[in-house]
């Protein structure tokens, strides 16, 4: 397990690991269920990590923790391999990007940007130089006589991104900053996020809702769930080889289904119709019966003759550009989604569904 999930156990975890390190962090709250559970997590220099997870899966808390703004009930925050555990947040010198971005409305966006120089003690002149610098930067050269109000949702977090940046802190922390924007917005924005951080070489670590908003920016994911660190990885690791049926079911979409697992095979049986698939069972997963992960991408509408199929009925059809999403059920209680660029298909219609992807992941 402790290979997929990407770290160590607490006590091999060694201070020279990452630049950021994450220990055994614990939180409670109230003598209740820790919120936060034993997170244990390494970011490399200019690795971008985004921690995703439900409402209430302790990400927040873990990022606060991060940050200063809460103190954890056990374990340790290590930068550069120092303990930073006790500092309080503006001896961490993290730049911090927020939800709501926080930027001040009465100010210019240049003096939005080199707010935290003036809060150092830098003189004005070199802090408008370094605020225009760190807005060139971001894409918004010139932008620094702007109002606030004048801005998009997507420049505003772009002036966020640079106030964050211009203290050039260790590490930059951002709290789902994308949430605000609308579908469009949000695309583009966080394709210039990631461009940006990765110009800049940036450490990074990205709290967000969104899995879509992490595959799109991250070079890892860590999802949390109950405050539990299930799996780090990348997102195709998370996507192909889930480490447990908790990841299998939060990351993308899936329909599970029963399976006898023999050795590195999985056979799956529907009605009268049994499968053998090539599997990629989870670590710890034993023979015997398990539950196939298929994927969308790796079913199809196939042709009657083609062998080893599985009849069922559409039950929905949903337009998504190129291809449609279509969903087909084959038993009382099994309905497959899958893409497909068949467009002639209708609700109620009759059709075959064969796998077109292997090996499918296994989990217990």
């Amino acid at each position: 397990m402790d290979a997929v999930l990407g770290f160590a156990h607490p006590e091999q975890l060694a201070v020279s690991d990452g630049r950021l390190i994450l220990d055994r962090l614990t939180r409670r709250f109230d003598g209740t269920r820790a919120a936060v559970d034993a997170v244990s997590l390494r970011i490399a220099a200019g690795e971008l990590v985004a921690l995703v997870g439900a409402s209430g899966s302790g990400k927040t808390t873990t990022l606060r923790m991060v940050a200063g703004y809460e103190h954890p009930d056990d374990g340790r925050v290590i930068l550069d391999g120092r303990d930073i555990t006790a500092l309080p947040p503006q001896r961490r010198d993290f730049g911090m990007v927020f939800q709501h971005y926080a930027l001040f409305p009465h100010l210019t966006v240049g003096e939005n940007v080199a707010f935290g120089l003036e809060a150092r003690g830098i003189p004005k002149r070199d802090r408008r130089a370094r605020a225009a610098g760190a807005l060139a930067s971001v894409g918004l050269a010139g932008a620094a006589p702007r109002r606030v109000q004048s801005l998009s949702g997507g420049e505003q977090q772009r002036v966020a991104l640079a106030r964050a940046l211009i203290i050039e802190p260790p590490v930059l922390l951002l709290d789902e900053p994308l949430s605000n924007l609308d579908p469009t917005l949000r695309r583009s924005t966080r394709e210039d996020l990631r461009a940006t951080l990765r110009r800049l070489g940036v450490t990074a670590l990205f709290v967000t809702h969104d899995q879509e908003d992490a595959f799109a920016v991250a070079d890892r994911v860590a999802l949390l769930k109950g405050g539990k660190l299930l799996q780090v990885g990348t997102s195709e690791q998370l996507y192909d080889q889930p480490a447990t049926r908790d990841v299998a079911e939060f990351i993308g979409r899936a329909t599970l289904v029963p399976g006898e697992l023999t050795g590195g095979r999985v056979t799956v049986r529907i009605g009268d119709v049994a499968r053998a698939l090539s599997a990629v069972p989870a670590p710890g997963t034993a023979d015997g019966r398990v539950m196939a992960v298929l994927r969308p991408d790796g079913l199809a509408l196939a042709d009657a003759a083609t062998p080893n199929v599985w009849p069922g009925v559409v039950t929905d059809r949903r337009f998504a550009g190129a291809l449609l999403a279509y969903r087909v059920r084959v038993s009382d209680d099994i309905e497959f989604e899958l893409h497909s660029a068949e467009r002639g298909v209708r609700d109620g219609d009759r059709v075959f569904v064969a796998v077109t992807r292997q090996p499918v992941a296994v989990v217990s």
